[in-house]
């Protein structure tokens, strides 16, 4: 075994160029949500390589990979691994040959880290024990966080941490926050049917339209009137349909929408009222309706101790390298570890400082490739810092 740090110092000063090469060889080879069968199959012939055994989940997508002591605390690290449906227009050499499938969320720059992580400690004496858990399915809901939770990912697990890049962050920096860092996520879907009928004739029938009106605006509006604004509560719809006929009421009308908060117990108390206030609404107009409210993820709340860790191992790669960072009213299901154990997510930089700011989910978003190893260098120093914390 060797002392911890020089083993990363000199892993990274040898095996810089492979962090790369790995990270465009998975975003040419994107895979969407609970199809990453490739993707766990290549971290682990690399994990296997280095010497570590680890355990496929039974669906064949993702992994699990403990190294360190066995007798000592320990701590997970976290990457997901999956790409969107979204096709890429990045003209990059190494991008997507899968038509339609992008990594357009920055999963293939997490999972490099995370295996440059593993390889980096792999022959390191290490202080605690690290759960290394590649997490299939994070683009969809409610998560295959909830698959590893049921695995066993946390079992005996102290604390939990994750890496998300952050395309408003420049290179070098990395953004953390005590509380919500990202927001609960459900979505609300309301089927609407009425007899139909003639537009000269509305009193004769149940104005479906109208009724759709009522609750496009009434719904956010006395949402924000019912749940403190602290919060940072919002519901915005995404889609309406209803008619084709401009004199014809129609039978049929859909909406569907999310609704989004930051605080953990509003988000228990935001199904019954979105229903409360749905049926307030709809029913003076005698219009039928079916109300599908789907629970998505909880908001990610870093706890105070998780993020002194990770504020102490940023702080290990320079002086200018934390960052603070605001809440995203974006999910992530990363929340689903934390309802199980204390933990905390950071935002990686991976903006140029040149250039546009691209956002994420964007079919031209790409990374400084920089960012891979400032990534790496987090991880490993949670981990070699992490002893004299747990012990706290």
């Amino acid at each position: 075994m060797r002392d911890g740090q020089d083993a990363v110092t000199a892993w990274l000063a040898e095996h810089t160029v492979d962090l790369v090469q790995w990270r465009r060889h998975l975003h040419a080879n994107p895979e969407l949500s609970r199809t990453e069968f490739a993707t766990t199959e290549f971290v682990g012939t690399w994990l296997t390589k280095a010497g570590l055994s680890f355990r496929v989940l039974p669906s064949g997508t993702g992994l699990i990979c403990d190294i360190g002591p066995a007798n000592a605390p320990r701590i997970a690290l976290r990457a997901d691994v999956d790409a969107l449906p979204l096709q890429e227009f990045t003209g990059r050499e190494f991008a997507s040959t899968v038509p339609g499938v992008s990594h357009a969320c920055g999963h293939d720059a997490h999972t490099a880290i995370l295996l440059g992580t593993a390889l980096a400690l792999a022959d390191a004496d290490l202080p605690v024990g690290v759960r290394l858990i590649f997490q299939h399915a994070e683009e969809v809901m409610p998560g295959g966080a909830l698959d590893m939770v049921a695995e066993g990912a946390v079992t005996g697990v102290d604390r939990i941490f994750a890496l998300h890049c952050d395309p408003r962050l420049e290179v070098g920096r990395v953004g953390i926050r005590v509380g919500a860092i990202t927001s609960a996520a459900d979505t609300v879907e309301l089927v609407l049917d009425s007899p139909g009928g003639h537009t000269s004739r509305p009193h004769l029938t149940s104005d479906l339209v109208y009724a759709i009106g009522t609750v496009i605006t009434g719904l956010p509006g006395l949402l924000s009137r019912r749940i403190d604004p602290r919060t940072s509560t919002v519901m915005v719809w995404g889609a309406v349909s209803a008619g084709k006929a401009p004199n014809a009421i129609p039978q049929t009308g859909m909406l569907t929408g999310t609704v989004r908060t930051g605080d953990h117990a509003t988000w228990s108390l935001l199904e019954p009222l979105v229903r409360e206030i749905v049926d307030g609404l709809l029913a003076p107009t005698g219009v039928r309706y079916q109300l599908d409210y789907r629970r998505g993820v909880p908001p990610v709340v870093n706890d105070e101790q998780s993020v002194r860790m990770l504020s102490d191992a940023v702080r290990g790669i320079g002086p200018d390298a934390l960052a603070d960072t605001p809440q995203s009213g974006g999910g992530e299901d990363f929340s689903w570890y934390l309802e199980e154990v204390p933990g905390a997510m950071a935002r990686l930089g991976v903006w140029s400082g040149t250039g546009p700011q691209l956002d994420l989910h964007q079919s031209t978003f790409d990374i400084d490739e920089r960012a891979l190893e400032i990534g790496v260098r987090t991880f490993t120093n949670l981990v070699l810092q992490a002893g004299r914390e747990l012990a706290i």
